[in-house]
């Protein structure tokens, strides 16, 4: 039930209808303004994305402030609006308060009329007539009144103008450039989304960082798209602050050269209306840290394969072998190519080389490294030329090759080292020497190989034979090894011996190969003392010699003697004295190295058991004698010719000196001529005693003559035409030694006939008048002209007959010789001396045996290590 004190009274139908309306225009018109404010940043939003993105790369932040910012205004401000315009002007006095704005009378009645409405008293102090009066005056004059000039000012037109005109935009925009407008609808609706932006200048993909080499300019291309609406003519590109570079359009290319860069920057590129910008990274270009070769040997060289560095780029491979080739560079590779493979010198290039490959071909990667397929090495030296791309892009250095040098598999070499070309020996020496041994891919084995000729028909057989020395293995390319070479040991008689050594490789079918030859003269006794005979010779010609020049300078110091002190030490007779001493000591030198010859002589002649006692004793005196000329006469006189040119010294002193000089030059001089006798005196014995030997050689070349001729007794008779030809090259054989022998036995009938001159003894004598008596020189000249007709019955029985005379006549002077030795004691006193001299004989001739005894030792140590290794398999 309402209160009875509270007045019921509203506001007139026509007001309040009035009233709705005019909030009714108020919210459409608010409501509109908002809606289209709302519309209008959206779109402006829209299309300031889509002209920025026509003039560069607008970054995602910024398209996401434009699209905040074009939203705000229907997100915030709308509401706003709205709060402000609808939220607050609902009610009649909100309204009333917005009239009184433009017209404050009638907004101040309306605001009085409704708040008197809501008034609360009760009826004794409020009349409600006199209130619905009042109401009844404000809603007449509010009727008489039109609100909507009280409504504030009116945005919407101009807002919807602006919204159709921005549409308008738009609309033309995805009309006339569709891509390009949905290219920036996307991107303005997803602002942090990776959509690339669009340009009517498209350019194809481009990488985000570029490395490029270090230091060396570059060029980088920039490719238009087939599907580029434009295509400008220039282009502009910029790293960091450096002057721009511009490059022409070249085909659908721009090629920007860009100088050599050391620290990474920015590269940007404007081409019409794109933008593009590239990281730039300078680095070093990859180099190659190490080549290498794996090298696969041809089988019958049973070698493994091998891995080998090739620090100079050049691998040396035998011809027939297979090769990979690698390198290994300083960053991982992402590509790699070799070839063409092409002969090193093309002029020499033959029909066996590898054809090459037209085109470059890949290369094995592993990481860093990269290798080859197998390359066959052939007759022809090869280039493989390599390139690589490393994982950044970059090309390593141009014209890189390594070298395959293709050599022959050549034959071994071996030699002898520490013995002489040729060399006489008695059978018990000993030869010691290296054999020294060189392959290039691998010793066989390596050893000595000897073959005989006989000195005369019917000696020893020719000696033949072959020694290991030490068996080799693939991998063994250089040996050196001592030998020892022992005639007695081997079984081998006087004759002459070629000796070589030989190597073997693992070439199929190639077979020894051998060194240069030692010629081994193996000599009996009495050849031995023959030789020895001629070299005693030749040192008392040297010693004849020494003394002539001697007494040259002896008759030159005679001429200076007569000069007096001061003349000697100055102007031309000092230097006459000068080039006398100077003459001297050439002199001194000359005579201690014919002592040093003397003294290899008799240790030689000591072995020689031919040679008497007597005869070595006399050759030592004369060696002692020569001995003390050449180390204390010689220099006494040096030394003295020295003082006389002194100019330290007074004419007095140098006078002494020139005396005491020639004083010494006279007695040795006389000394020298004392030796002189001393070495012909032995010489005489050595002579004596190579009768007795040269008579024995003769006897058994007789003897061999005999026995070569009756080993033919077949063919006896015949004549040459009808003989085979290897028995007549033996028939031939013998007849040149027996011209040898016969010749021979004539020297020594004339050298007995100077020898009995120059001697007188008795003995002697008698063996020549037999000789004479004999004819044995027509006897063996028959013997010879009866070989010539192949009369070998009778040239054989001859020449034994003559073999027995010449052994008689031997025998004779053997006999002779040891009785002239037994009674030639030198003189009263010579006993002690003899026995000295024989004490020392027998010392030295115990040191040589055992000397040889260990030369003999090694010469079978070296038998034995051969027959081990011709067991070994």
């Amino acid at each position: 039930m309402p209160d009875p004190t509270k007045p019921s009274v509203t506001l007139p139908e026509s007001l309040r209808d009035q009233l709705a309306e005019f909030r009714r225009r108020l919210w459409r018109t608010k409501i509109a303004e908002a809606v289209l404010a709302g519309i209008f940043g959206l779109i402006f939003s829209y299309l300031i994305v889509f002209g920025l993105d026509r003039i560069w790369q607008t970054p995602g932040l910024v398209r996401l402030a434009i699209l905040l910012s074009g939203t705000s205004l229907a997100v915030v401000f709308a509401p706003m609006l709205l709060h402000r315009w609808v939220w607050k002007h609902r009610r009649e006095n909100q309204l009333a308060r917005l009239i009184a704005r433009r017209h404050p009378g009638l907004g101040d009645r309306l605001l009085g009329v409704i708040e008197l409405r809501d008034q609360t008293e009760n009826a004794d102090s409020l009349s409600p007539r006199l209130r619905a009066a009042a109401i009844e005056t404000v809603a007449a004059e509010t009727a008489r009144r039109k609100l909507d000039d009280s409504l504030p000012v009116s945005r919407h037109r101009r807002w919807s103008l602006a919204v159709v005109a921005l549409f308008l935009v738009a609309g033309t925009a995805l009309t006339l450039v569709p891509q390009a407008g949905m290219n920036s609808l996307k991107r303005w609706l997803f602002p942090l989304s990776s959509t690339p932006r669009y340009t009517f200048t498209l350019l194809e993909t481009l990488p985000g960082e570029l490395p490029v080499a270090q230091g060396e300019a570059f060029t980088l291309e920039v490719r238009l798209d087939d599907a580029s609406e434009w295509t400008p003519g220039s282009g502009l590109a910029r790293i960091e602050r450096q002057d721009p570079v511009t490059a022409g359009l070249d085909g659908r290319v721009y090629s920007f050269d860009f100088p050599g860069q050391q620290e990474p920057g920015n590269v940007r590129f404007e081409i019409g209306d794109a933008r593009h910008s590239i990281r730039v990274v300078p680095a070093l270009r990859p180099v190659v840290d190490r080549s290498i070769a794996e090298v696969d040997y041809p089988d019958y060289l049973q070698l493994e394969d091998e891995s080998l560095d090739l620090p100079t780029g050049t691998l040396t491979a035998v011809r027939g072998s297979e090769v990979r080739l690698g390198i290994e560079v300083s960053r991982a590779l992402k590509e790699a190519r070799f070839g063409p493979v092409a002969a090193m010198d093309r002029d020499e290039a033959s029909d066996s080389a590898p054809e090459s490959e037209s085109d470059p071909q890949p290369m094995n990667l592993r990481g860093p490294m990269a290798t080859t397929d197998l390359i066959e090495i052939a007759e022809t030296s090869l280039e493989v030329p390599m390139m690589w791309t490393d994982s950044l892009g970059l090309e390593g250095s141009q014209g890189f090759k390594l070298r395959i040098q293709a050599v022959p598999d050549e034959a071994p070499s071996c030699y002898m080292e520490g013995v002489p070309s040729q060399r006489a020996l008695l059978p018990s020496q000993t030869v010691d020497f290296d054999v020294v041994a060189s392959d290039d891919f691998g010793i066989r084995g390596y050893g000595l190989e000897w073959v005989g000729e006989p000195t005369r028909p019917g000696s020893n057989d020719s000696a033949k034979g072959e020694l290991v020395l030490e068996k080799g293995h693939p991998r063994l390319k250089s040996a050196s090894i001592p030998a020892a070479f022992s005639p007695e040991t081997h079984g081998i008689g006087p004759q002459k011996l070629t000796l070589r050594a030989y190597v073997e490789d693992y070439m199929p079918d190639r077979g020894r190969i051998y060194s240069q030859p030692v010629i081994l003269y193996i000599l009996s006794e009495e050849e031995h003392a023959q030789m020895l005979k001629n070299q005693f010779d030749r040192a008392i010609g040297e010693l004849e010699d020494l003394t002539r020049r001697e007494r040259s300078l002896f008759e030159e110091n005679q001429r200076l003697e007569r000069l007096d002190g001061e003349e000697l030490r100055q102007g031309e007779p000092a230097e006459r004295l000068e080039q006398q001493e100077e003459s001297e000591r050439q002199q001194s030198e000359k005579m201690q190295e014919l002592t040093r010859k003397m003294e290899e002589l008799l240790k030689e002649s000591a072995r020689n058991e031919t040679i008497d006692k007597e005869t070595l004793q006399k050759m030592a005196e004369a060696m002692k004698s020569m001995q003390e000329l050449g180390e204390q006469d010689m220099p006494e006189v040096q030394e003295n010719l020295g003082e006389a040119g002194d100019p330290k010294n007074t004419g007095e002193k140098s006078e002494q000196e020139m005396k005491e000089a020639v004083e010494k030059q006279r007695e040795l001089l006389e000394k020298m001529q004392e030796t002189i006798e001393k070495a012909n005196d032995a010489n005489e014995r050595f002579e004596a005693s190579t009768f007795v030997a040269r008579l024995k050689k003769a006897a058994s070349d007789e003897e061999g003559v005999a026995k070569a001729s009756l080993a033919q007794s077949e063919h006896f008779g015949l004549r040459r035409e009808q003989m085979d030809p290897a028995d007549l090259t033996k028939l031939d054989e013998t007849i040149r030694q027996q011209s040898e022998t016969a010749s021979e036995v004539r020297w020594i009938e004339e050298d007995l006939g100077h020898f009995f001159t120059r001697t007188a003894k008795e003995a002697y004598g008698e063996i020549l008048q037999e000789m004479v008596e004999s004819e044995i020189d027509l006897g063996l000249e028959d013997v010879r002209s009866r070989l010539s007709r192949n009369h070998g019955f009778i040239a054989a029985k001859s020449a034994t007959e003559w073999a027995a005379l010449l052994k008689e006549w031997a025998d004779k002077l053997e006999g002779a010789v040891k009785e002239d030795g037994g009674g030639g004691g030198g003189g009263g006193g010579g006993g002690g001396e003899d026995e000295d001299f024989e004490f020392m004989l027998r010392v030295m001739r115990m040191v040589q045996q055992e000397q040889d005894l260990r030369a003999r030792t090694r010469a079978l140590e070296t038998l034995r290590r051969s027959y081990e290794l011709e067991k070994t398999p």
